[in-house]
């Protein structure tokens, strides 16, 4: 296995990977660091932990307050699901129909 500094990623080969996952996952989750999967030499997949992950795919709450704040401002707020699938449905219908 590659050797690391703090916070830096773990670099293994796919191989390494699939024999030693257990003790890298146990890593990732301890260490707070990212792992990169390469299968011949060339990257190929990322192992986070699950805390890293929701941190990167969750929108910051800023953003959160800002399209809640649109949203209330323009009346979308109250729309339901159907009515929210209405108005998608009827957007990519104009849209195909301008082709």
């Amino acid at each position: 296995m590659a050797k690391t500094q703090k916070n830096e990623s773990i670099v293994v080969s796919a191989l390494r990977a699939r024999t030693n996952f257990g003790r890298l996952l146990q890593r990732v989750e301890n260490e707070g660091r990212s792992l990169v999967i390469e299968k011949r030499g060339a990257p190929r997949a990322i192992l986070l932990s699950i805390r890293d992950y929701v941190r990167l795919a969750t929108p910051e709450p800023e953003v959160l307050a800002i399209i809640g704040e649109e949203s209330k401002a323009k009346g979308t707020d109250a729309l339901n699901s159907q009515q929210i699938d209405d108005i998608i449905r009827a957007a990519r219908h104009n849209k195909t129909k301008r082709r």
